[in-house]
């Protein structure tokens, strides 16, 4: 059985997403949407929405980790996930809506904003 090229680009996507999940608990989205859509050419807004549904099983799997090494503190996180819940049921209303060139520029600003805290608050 021969694997395609372009499955082989997706499963180290996924790794890479995968790592970034277990490392930082999150974050393996912002892998995903330049891997989608430079390394596997998928269309922009396609691939914001695609790193959502691979990002969701990523997080089960690190919560599942976190919560077997007794690292959740459940009680802290339950009004931020109320907060987080009604946040993404608004924004996935409004996301096609949204200029793709806005998301973009959204996107880019969180990335340089927690790339700048990372190397300036440590």
């Amino acid at each position: 059985m021969r694997i395609k090229k372009k499955t082989i680009k997706q499963m180290i996507t996924g790794a890479l997403a995968g790592a970034a999940n277990g490392f930082f608990g999150s974050g393996g989205g912002l892998f995903l949407v330049p891997l989608f859509t430079k390394w596997l050419k998928m269309e922009e807004r396609r691939a914001f929405a695609t790193s959502v549904a691979v990002i969701f099983p990523l997080s089960a799997v690190s919560l599942f980790v976190y919560f077997l090494n007794g690292s959740i503190d459940f009680l802290s996180a339950l009004p931020t996930l109320l907060g987080g819940l009604a946040g993404g049921l608004i924004a996935g209303r409004i996301f096609g809506k949204v200029p793709i060139t806005l998301l973009r520029r959204v996107f880019g600003l969180l990335i340089l904003y927690g790339g700048i805290r990372a190397v300036l608050l440590l």
